[in-house]
């Protein structure tokens, strides 16, 4: 059976990918996700704070020499960052050694600037590829929903300017206009659209009056959104894409690549079962595809997306009042 396909330009034994998450930060992880099959990582990512907590660092040293300790006051309080950028760079040296599956960094930041720069170090470490998270939540009731777009395209043409290497971004769901934002970012250097981000919402703790983190892993409803804008993305974009969010299992994964994902990005199911679940899921994905006589995953991809499916009206609002009127209590 032919798992294999392709993304960002790269060949993929098949479309399991480890997403960004705990599980890259440990070798003797990524070496088992590998012997258990994932045919590729996305490293945990680098963020924005840290890389200027770390020039923080560095100009804090300059600065006491120089008479100048006032500059280091235009940059964040590095407290509470949990690596530097140096590290992450001799890490993706590391996974690049231990591994033979392609290496995919990640790099996490909300405004352009000259952090993005650091997607040069990645490259030069030997990163495959980069997946760009650009994880932000306007606040800001001045700034317009399409300052908010512009600063994310700005974002991906500075980091795909920087390298050689094919870039994907990490998106929310929560833009106005997801199709044009799409078209826009893969103008600006986007080789692939990750969908979608997760994000974490805090929780009140009304004891203790305090703003708690709160962390849930991904269920498999979640996929629902994940499935409908592959689905039209995938038939007017022309780029790759990769589902991240929801995907459990084997149903999921070819569901996922049915609507148009190139690869299938697991983390909470990983997280809970182990290395091992990958094993178990290409093996169900075999025998599916040998029960329903598919000889290789490329014959399933994109099948069911906005221009193929026999009804696109399911993806849109067809569905939305067909699931109205079919209500019953």
């Amino acid at each position: 059976m032919d798992l294999t396909t392709t993304y960002l330009g790269l060949e993929m034994k098949n479309p399991l990918v480890c997403g960004a998450s705990p599980l890259g930060a440990s070798l003797d992880t990524l070496r088992h996700l590998e012997d258990s099959g994932i045919a590729a990582i996305v490293l945990p990512s680098l963020f924005e704070e840290e890389i200027l907590a770390a020039a923080k660092g560095v100009m804090a040293m300059e600065a006491a020499g120089a008479g100048f300790a006032e500059a280091t006051s235009y940059l964040p309080d590095p407290e509470g960052y949990h690596i530097g950028p140096g590290q992450y760079l001799e890490h993706i040296e590391r996974a690049k050694e231990a591994l033979s599956i392609p290496v995919i960094a990640s790099l996490n930041g909300s405004s352009p600037g000259g952090w993005t720069r650091y997607a040069e170090k990645m490259q030069a470490a030997g990163a495959d590829a980069i997946e760009l998270n650009t994880y932000f939540l306007s606040t800001d009731i001045t700034e317009s929903g399409a300052d908010v777009e512009n600063r994310t395209v700005d974002i991906v043409r500075e980091v795909a300017g920087a390298v050689s290497i094919p870039v994907s971004v990490k998106l929310s769901p929560f833009f106005s206009s997801i199709p044009n934002l799409a078209k826009r970012l893969v103008e600006a250097g986007a080789g692939a659209l990750v969908l979608f981000n997760r994000f974490y919402q805090p929780d009140i703790d009304i004891e203790d009056l305090e703003v708690v983190p709160n962390l849930r892993l991904s269920s498999v409803e979640e996929l629902r959104l994940r499935l409908r804008w592959l689905a039209i993305l995938s038939a007017t974009i022309e780029c790759d894409f990769s589902c991240t969010g929801g995907a459990h299992n084997a149903t999921d994964v070819i569901k996922s690549v049915m609507a148009g994902a190139n690869t299938v990005q697991m983390v909470s199911a990983l997280l809970i079962h182990g290395a091992d679940h990958v094993t178990r899921t290409l093996e169900a994905i075999e025998f599916w595809m040998t029960e329903h006589d598919y000889e290789g995953i490329g014959q399933m991809h994109g099948s069911m997306n906005l221009s193929k499916t026999p009804d696109p009206g399911a993806y849109t609002r067809a569905n939305y009042m067909k699931m109205l009127d079919s209500w019953e209590r």
